[in-house]
């Protein structure tokens, strides 16, 4: 089941009465989901992620704009008639039920020719549950769950109305980070095997980057890109996305292009073309950097930091518009801790140009 956003607006009342300000919460979001892919929002808190997904879910109307569910209209549709399953980041299992009844009440709560037999009840929760690995937990009452066993099943209660959609809103954030690792691999499991389509709501691009299809990057209400997660790490289309995707984060630096050549401070550090003479931001990945004692770039040697197959060099520079700047080299590459300073060349493909005052992406060529 495909779903468009078409010029999707939600825009809140002010909460001052002085200023009378409204609040734009997504700001005409246009995007055609794909059938039978995971999309992730991602971004910071209050960028209109969880907004967009409410929209879809109908717990909240949009002011302007409309929402299709392959050819089909549902901006004013209720949410029990959207035919989606909603799991929210704090579970919200009923405690008095066991697991077998949480799953089962969705389903005992329709009515007329949608209601199933009972027969076809225990048998469509039995499979939602084996679908996500708790068939041997259905007696057990939620405060008898482990935090992940108890995400398993409102995720299973979600699938087991067999939805057109699943939504799930930041549906690992209370999880510790070896449960988070295993579940976000169990949720792109099921969503292959059952090909429902699905929007994942997170503010961890880490998360967003490891299970999408697609992910759509959102800052302040605003679309700020949209692909493939690898393809949106590789190319940036402004400074804001390229310094959100990434651990260790993106080094910053300010810089500038004069006579086709690419400076940081004093040091020519790329040889370019197809970029007027002027100020820039210049992004370089952490894995951007090569160890090269003849390089032309310097910056004054912090600490390394070994990390098995990779080290990270933490150093300083003073065009770096962050505290520190960090280079990710193979751990064989050996660093001399007793020099003050560290040299670098650089890889062109890891190395972005933005535009100062607007932060949007300058393309150049490398000589």
């Amino acid at each position: 089941m495909k779903v468009v956003l078409q010029n999707l607006t939600k825009i809140f009342p002010s909460r001052d009465k002085k200023s009378n300000t409204e609040v734009v919460a997504v700001n005409d979001f246009t995007f055609e989901i794909p059938d039978g892919k995971l999309v992730g929002l991602l971004g910071p808190s209050g960028c209109g992620k969880s907004t967009t997904l409410y929209m879809i879910s109908g717990l909240q109307k949009p002011s302007s704009g409309k929402i299709f569910f392959g050819d089909d209209d549902v901006t004013e549709l209720s949410t029990e008639n959207r035919g989606i399953g909603l799991v929210f980041q704090n579970y919200a299992l009923y405690p008095h039920m066991t697991v077998l009844q949480n799953i089962l009440f969705p389903l005992q709560n329709l009515k007329g020719a949608d209601r199933p037999t009972k027969e076809e009840m225990l048998e469509r929760a039995h499979y939602a549950a084996k679908l996500v690995q708790i068939d041997e937990l259905m007696e057990r009452k939620p405060s008898e769950l482990s935090g992940g066993q108890q995400q398993r099943v409102a995720i299973a209660r979600a699938l087991v109305k067999m939805p057109r959609v699943l939504l799930l809103d930041e549906p690992l954030s209370n999880l510790d980070a070896r449960l988070r690792l295993q579940t976000r691999e169990e949720i792109k499991r099921i969503q292959k095997e059952t090909g429902i389509t699905t929007v994942f709501v997170t503010h961890d691009q880490e998360e967003a980057m490891s299970i999408s299809d697609v992910i759509v990057v959102m800052k302040l209400g605003v679309v700020q890109q949209i692909g493939k997660p690898q393809d949106v790490y590789d190319s940036p289309e402004n400074l804001f996305v390229a310094k959100f995707l990434g651990t260790p984060p993106i080094n910053v630096f300010s810089g500038r292009v004069e006579n086709d050549k690419l400076f940081i401070g004093d040091e020519a550090v790329l040889d370019i073309t197809g970029v007027e003479n002027q100020e820039v931001t210049i992004g370089i990945r952490p894995e951007g950097f090569i160890l090269d004692e003849n390089g032309p770039f310097s910056c004054k040697l912090s600490n390394v930091e070994v990390m098995g197959r990779d080290a990270s060099v933490v150093a300083t520079s003073e065009a770096s518009l962050n505290p520190i700047l960090r280079a990710i080299i193979n751990s064989d590459n050996k660093v001399d801790t007793t020099k003050e300073t560290v040299r670098f060349s650089v890889k062109p493909h890891k190395v972005f140009l933005f535009n100062k005052d607007t932060e949007e992406r300058i393309y150049y060529e490398v000589k």
